[in-house]
């Protein structure tokens, strides 16, 4: 199921990497060596929770700019772009926040995404087959949708959440360890193989758990960003634009970028509760509701 997107393939590789060398630097065994510290565990899981998260955030541009080869317009090379940048100015400068970066990447699906650490040195790239296949008044959605993610913060508080159900991973797979160890298999001294055993299998549900709450917090964010599309570009353009993104079919971004664009698929069953994006008929439905009220 490939919809891991890019904040969270990039949290788990650094999570790990931490988490592996606090173990080689004795950290980890350490607070299992005379009985369980509760606060030095809380302490070790806050660091390596949020850690992960925010070193996610701090190179989410960069690592967006290299893995979908991004061209930072500069100086825009024709009317096409000088309509993009000034799009771009101009929502950024109605919603109160930094001129973002404004790239394009080579692809024929319609898709963009934003990305950032800092809402006032933010990116915004869209699809040259959204330039190509998209009118002009719905690519303007498309660019307000983006604009709205950066504008909520949705990249800060997505890392917040995330670094708070990774602490909370972190912290109660390690107590389950030392509580399989010591009272179920008795290891008196040291930790044995149980605690590594069970804290990986932990681990395993845990995380699968969080990932729930991480992906509903980003489904409930599209809806806020296709309002805040629709108070920038009109709510009949971020209609249009959602009813062409669900004619059109497009392929989804890359996993470790999946959340940040516009476009997501649809699921049933279980499979919905790990979805980045609400289903486009539901986010059209959203929107046609709210003008009713």
């Amino acid at each position: 199921m490939k919809r891991v997107v890019l904040f969270l393939a990039t949290n788990l590789a650094i999570v790990l990497v931490l988490s592996l060398s606090m173990r080689l630097l004795g950290v980890e065994p350490y607070l299992n060596a005379n009985g369980l510290n509760l606060n030095a565990l809380l302490l070790f899981a806050a660091v390596m929770g949020f850690g992960g998260a925010f070193i996610s955030l701090a190179i989410s541009k960069w690592m967006a700019k290299k893995s979908m080869a991004v061209r930072v317009i500069e100086s825009p090379a024709n009317h096409q772009e000088a309509w993009l940048l000034d799009t771009v100015q101009r929502y950024a400068k109605h919603s109160g926040i930094g001129m973002p970066e404004v790239g394009i990447f080579d692809s024929p699906d319609v898709n963009a995404f934003a990305t950032g650490m800092n809402k006032n040195k933010a990116l915004v790239a869209v699809s040259s087959g959204l330039l190509q296949q998209m009118t002009r008044e719905e690519a303007d959605a498309v660019i307000g949708h983006e604009i709205a993610h950066i504008a909520n913060g949705d990249m800060v508080t997505l890392a917040l959440i995330q670094g708070v159900v990774n602490t909370f991973v972190i912290f109660i797979t390690r107590i389950i360890g030392h509580l399989v160890d010591k009272i179920i298999f008795r290891t008196e001294q040291g930790t044995g193989p149980a605690f590594f055993i069970s804290m990986i299998i932990a681990e395993l549900v845990l995380g699968v758990l969080a990932s729930i709450i991480v992906m509903w917090f980003s489904r409930q964010r599209e809806f806020r960003a296709d309002a805040g599309g629709a108070q920038l570009a009109g709510r009949a353009n971020m209609i249009a634009a959602l009813e062409r993104l669900n004619s059109l079919h497009p392929a989804p971004l890359p996993d470790r970028l999946a959340a940040f664009g516009i476009a997501g698929g649809g699921m049933q069953g279980i499979k919905r509760l790990f979805m980045t994006h609400p289903p486009l008929s539901e986010r059209i439905n959203a929107l046609r509701a709210a003008a009713r009220v």
